[in-house]
């Protein structure tokens, strides 16, 4: 993410390290959503500030959200009552140059059937570039997301996601729903930019190496059976640690108010907390 790329030139192309630690010689304060991060946010942006693992306030939606607002966003994306809809929001790639889909969009939802609806989000590095969806749009079905704001609503929305190697997965994991993983390059992601853990071996759920496979994740129960549960468990132990839905009154009481830490909410453990209902949930 920051110095610890200089060992790859693909993804260090065009970076300014020493403008990049100037600016991170200007924060106070760095908030982390798990001890992981932490260390990492440390290797990468090494300086003085003060590491904070009180969770990410944009995430504290995922718990605080209503039934109300499961149904308002999704009516709001046009997405009818028991429709599934899966959110597709890859990464970009430091070796291509603009970004052209990996899957074959319109196969995918046609294999899918009429009862899915494909959020497809681009990343926010190819915004003003010629939309590669334009034309996809078919009867509703696919439907392009990469302007909406806040991506939290289109979480909040999403049945399942289906991502690469974007750090999405991290957030959405708070809301204890099905992610898929879909890598087809993952070697030459992990050689060319450089990964922080083997998220073959530790994925949060099922991973799909080629369309088929992700087709056939999605046409049967796969996508939501024990074994993704379990490996869902286990990834939100590890990445949504800090992430309880009280994020911003730490930040707050902390950093604004100037309490210190033994006065702030404890982090409720993962396996107590209860994320915002689920599309299905919300009906």
């Amino acid at each position: 993410m920051g110095v610890d790329q200089l060992p790859f030139p693909a993804a260090a192309q065009g970076l300014d390290f020493a403008a990049l630690l100037e600016r991170v010689d200007k924060w106070d304060y760095s908030l982390s959503a798990n001890s992981h991060s932490t260390r990492m946010w440390e290797r990468a942006y090494p300086s003085r500030y003060i590491p904070l693992d009180y969770g990410y306030p944009r995430n504290d939606v995922y718990y605080t959200a209503g039934a109300a607002d499961i149904r308002a966003v999704r009516a709001r994306l046009g997405i009818a009552p028991g429709r599934r809809a899966v959110l597709y929001a890859p990464t970009h790639r430091d070796y291509e140059a603009g970004w052209t889909p990996r899957l074959d969009l319109a196969a995918l939802v046609d294999r899918l059937g009429e009862d899915t609806v494909l959020l497809v989000r681009g990343h926010y590095f190819y915004e003003g570039s010629a939309s590669p969806l334009t034309g996809l749009r078919r009867s509703g079905r696919i439907v392009d997301v990469s302007s909406y704001d806040p991506v939290e609503e289109l979480c909040l929305a999403a049945d399942a996601l289906v991502t690469d190697y974007s750090s999405i997965m991290f957030d959405y994991a708070c809301l204890d729903r099905p992610i898929v993983v879909h890598a087809d390059d993952w070697e030459t992601y992990r050689t060319t930019r450089g990964v922080y853990f083997d998220l073959m071996a530790e994925a949060p759920g099922p991973v799909a190496r080629t369309q088929d496979e992700l087709t056939g994740i999605l046409t049967t129960d796969a996508w939501r059976d024990d074994s993704a549960a379990k490996a869902r468990a286990v990834f939100r132990r590890r990445f949504c640690e800090y992430d309880d839905g009280r994020a911003a009154e730490r930040v707050v009481r902390r950093v604004f108010l100037g309490q210190d830490e033994a006065s702030l909410p404890p982090v409720i453990p993962v396996g107590e907390r209860t994320p915002a209902p689920t599309p299905e949930e919300a009906v």
